[in-house]
């Protein structure tokens, strides 16, 4: 797809120096910026209401663009997030599941098209600054699945030997850090990774400002070990916590001013948010969810729901908030039509989003967004206002002392053992089960995810091959 800017020809005295600057490409491709953080809770920006953190350039790039408040991650846990995101898929279709180790064999198939070999195929420059986390042995890299560049770690920052249950529960080797497909250090002190990746993304930016470019940086952190450098330590009321999102807003600051410095700005689509919500058992040392209920590891809005802000200047009208629900494997297809790329062969969930971004519309072009967990188990359906739950079983801090400064507490688990229904256009916060009021909800919503259940399965139904299914895609 190609966008024309109209040009305005100025002519007579006093113009000279307006006619001799260069004038940019009109129909250019627009670049893709895509920050995506580590178990950050939705309240942990100040534009998302947080009291005690400071985000001046996140605050700034809201109000040049636009915020949702009901954007959801594709799932509540490292991998299968990811997997969502860079593939416009449910993780359960394409067999990712959980939080990948460096004890597991699989990663993301070969088959598979990620955001990356997309727009790679359409002539973009492609590089990942961060944590992969979709396989770690050679096939697996993101280097073998579209991203000319790689500088980061493997899988999560606590899978090291100095893991606080490290003997106890984990046993894990050194932790890797790779420049593409070679590693190149053990890392012991992380404190300057948030730098040296805010570091390379600006100097790809640079490289690159002649051509379209996919620039993919997901943070390691805030999730557990907190790493910080020296720059923001102890500078947030809210503690190392705050001081490592200080530190985030200020890498988003550097990459926005080396878009703004090379012409950038108004044709870069800048995209933030994270890939689930907080560990709530490392108490002082996660992040908050308020007003939501529960975090990571929960498909209760406080494990999916996820601050998200972007920015586009060249096609989106600035400073505007959307309440429409939209979910993470909407994204890919959202960006293929804003750049002219072709989706991928194989069959995605998401869907483009693009009229609701620009206010064409306010209806999602899903009839319903789908919760899975664990391997294959279908927890609750966002359908319109409402969040459905089926019974399972699920965990919570609720009553139990949290962790602290790097220690977790311990979750309890509750066995939810009837359909709850909540009205979240009433009751954000998922305090009053209303199922026994509205039948007909209800049964329409069961409905609706017997209908995905035919296509993907729900191992909560024991349903013939869901728990031994092999990893990979589901048609």
């Amino acid at each position: 797809m190609k966008y024309f800017l109209p040009m305005l020809l100025i002519l007579g005295a006093g113009c000279k120096e307006k006619a001799e600057k260069p004038v940019p490409e009109t129909d250019s491709p627009p670049n893709v910026v895509l920050i995506f953080t580590d178990d950050q809770g939705y309240q942990d920006l100040g534009v998302f209401g947080s009291p005690d953190i400071l985000s001046p350039h996140l605050d700034q790039m809201a109000r040049e663009g636009v915020k949702l408040t009901h954007y959801y991650s594709a799932q509540a846990v490292c991998s299968a997030s990811r997997a969502g995101i860079l593939t416009g898929c449910y993780p359960n279709r394409i067999g990712i599941h959980n939080a990948l180790g460096p004890g597991n064999t699989h990663g993301i198939n070969s088959t598979e098209t990620t955001l990356a070999e997309m727009l790679r195929a359409q002539g973009y420059k492609t590089a990942i600054f961060g944590k992969w986390h979709l396989g770690h042995h050679l096939k697996f890299l993101p280097t073998r699945h579209g991203f000319d560049e790689w500088f980061g770690i493997p899988y999560s920052n606590d899978m090291w030997p100095y893991h606080p249950q490290q003997g106890t529960v984990f046993d894990f080797p050194d932790l890797p850090l790779f420049e593409n497909e070679t590693i190149i250090d053990t890392l012991i002190d992380q404190s300057n990774l948030t730098t040296q990746i805010t570091e390379r993304s600006v100097d790809f930016i640079n490289r690159n400002k002649d051509n379209p470019f996919f620039l993919y940086v997901p943070h390691p952190q805030p999730h557990v070990p907190l790493f910080v450098s020296n720059k923001f330590k102890g500078k947030s009321e809210r503690g190392l916590y705050g001081d490592v999102i200080m530190e985030i807003d200020w890498s988003v600051g550097q990459i926005l001013e080396a878009l703004k410095k090379n012409g950038l700005e108004e044709n870069t689509m800048v995209i933030f948010t994270s890939d689930n919500g907080p560990w709530l058992s490392y108490g002082n040392h996660a992040g908050s969810a308020l007003p939501l209920r529960e975090g990571k590891g929960t498909a209760w809005e406080g494990g999916q729901r996820e601050p998200f802000i972007m920015k586009y200047p060249k096609k989106l009208k600035p400073g505007r908030t959307l309440e429409t629900p939209v979910m993470a494997i909407d994204i890919l297809p959202t960006i293929a039509e804003m750049t002219g790329a072709t989706l991928p062969e194989n069959t995605i969930d998401g869907k483009s989003v693009v009229q609701v971004l620009t206010g064409e519309s306010t209806e999602s072009p899903q009839e319903a967004y789908f919760f899975y967990y664990r391997v294959n188990e279908l927890h609750g359906v966002r359908y319109g206002k409402w969040k459905l739950y089926f019974p399972h079983n699920y965990r919570t801090m609720n009553g139990q002392e949290p962790g602290k400064d790097g220690i977790p507490g311990n979750y309890i688990h509750i066995d939810m053992e009837a359909i709850e229904l909540y009205d979240l256009s009433k009751d954000i916060s998922e305090t009053q089960n209303v199922a026994d009021a509205h039948p007909e909800v209800v049964e329409k919503i069961k409905e609706v995810a017997n209908t995905m259940r035919s296509r993907l399965g729900d191992s909560l139904l024991d349903l013939e091959g869901a728990e031994t299914r092999e990893p990979g895609r589901v048609n």
